[in-house]
């Protein structure tokens, strides 16, 4: 049985990583903060894990490197994924070295800690599109220049090139992979896409009355967790450590998720969606979209879930958070449609 060490265990990648790791057999091992409150949603999801006798999480923080170096003594992974992150690009503005310490320096402690370790680990990092940021090439691939335009961005951008530095210099088997906007029904409700289909649903159920957004013209590249997290793990398999863009290849408009979503319930968003330049970024990425062929043709990777799909899978889930029938509200003739009291 093959054990991994997953630091974001407890995030949307984390879980679904999780989810596809114990499907594969392994015994995997994840990495969460203390805090005053449990946040384990995302692995309940799966299944009530504390019962499950391959997963086991330890307590650990990517600020302290004791402790990063004491949990891979302990579980003496042959893979570690490191998915840990302050991921949110819009906070990291107000946070710049908070986020620069967990995304940027937590990574180096926690290649340093398997350098001193001496362990024979493959290491995943999770670098972002982000890094790309205003590049002058679109799509981008993996030999386009970064242009960072956000704390969290040119964290990653360090964090991306210690990984790249740990290889070249001490032969650790470390790989990043470049992955573009992947969303989900456990992505979290801050984020832009889950806002909308989470908004959506409240208004519906009564509860909500408006959505409140920043730019509507950003352009993104947007695939589904469940299937980006394969990609994470065939990044892995390869027996020479490299770096992958993991995309679509398609690129849409915040506009046009919002589009899809309101007209999946026959409503209008421009009854609904109100601009608030606090939801605007210092300095805005305006088009993200990834060319994935080297991933395609190497690791035998393609994403599975259309934008459409994406946006309904996500909705669905949504309603039913609300109690909200999906067959009800998604119906064949949405136009029907009316608000609950």
């Amino acid at each position: 049985m093959k054990r991994a060490l997953i630091t974001g265990i407890t995030g949307q990648d984390g879980s679904y990583l999780t989810e596809l790791l114990l499907k594969k057999g392994y015994e995997v091992h994840g990495l969460v903060r203390r805090s005053s409150t449990l946040c384990r949603e995302r692995l309940e999801e799966m299944h009530p894990f504390s019962s499950h006798s391959s997963i086991s999480l330890h307590y650990g923080d990517m600020a302290d490197g004791t402790s990063l170096r004491r949990v891979l003594e302990k579980v003496a992974p042959e893979e570690t994924y490191n998915l840990a992150a302050q991921s949110h690009v819009r906070i990291s503005f107000e946070m710049p070295e908070y986020t620069a310490d967990i995304v940027g320096v937590g990574t180096i402690r926690l290649l340093e800690a398997i350098r001193e370790t001496g362990l024979k680990t493959k290491f995943y990092q999770a670098s972002s599109s982000e890094m790309f940021g205003n590049a002058p090439e679109i799509p981008q691939r993996e030999t386009t220049p970064f242009f960072p335009r956000s704390p969290y961005a040119y964290a990653k951008v360090f964090a991306y090139w210690s990984t790249v530095n740990y290889r070249e210099a001490y032969g650790i088997h470390a790989c990043n992979g470049i992955l573009f906007n992947h969303e989900s029904p456990r992505r979290g409700e801050n984020f832009v896409t889950r806002k909308i289909t989470r908004s959506l649903a409240r208004i519906l159920a009564g509860k909500q009355k408006q959505l409140r957004l920043g730019n509507l013209e950003a352009k993104r590249d947007w695939g589904y967790a469940k299937d980006y997290v394969e990609a994470i793990w065939k990044i892995l398999q390869v027996p020479t450590p490299d770096d992958y863009v993991i995309a679509t290849g398609e690129s849409h408009s915040v506009k046009e998720f919002l589009t899809i979503a309101f007209d999946l319930v026959g409503l209008d968003w421009k009854n609904y969606v109100v601009f608030d330049p606090l939801h605007q970024r210092p300095s805005e990425v305006d088009h993200l979209v990834g060319d994935f062929s080297k991933a395609k043709k190497r690791l035998h990777w393609t994403p599975s879930i259309s934008f459409g799909e994406l946006v309904r899978i996500m909705l669905e889930h949504d309603l039913t958070q609300e109690n909200l029938d999906p067959k009800t509200y998604l119906a064949s003739n949405p136009t029907r449609l009316k608000l609950s009291a």
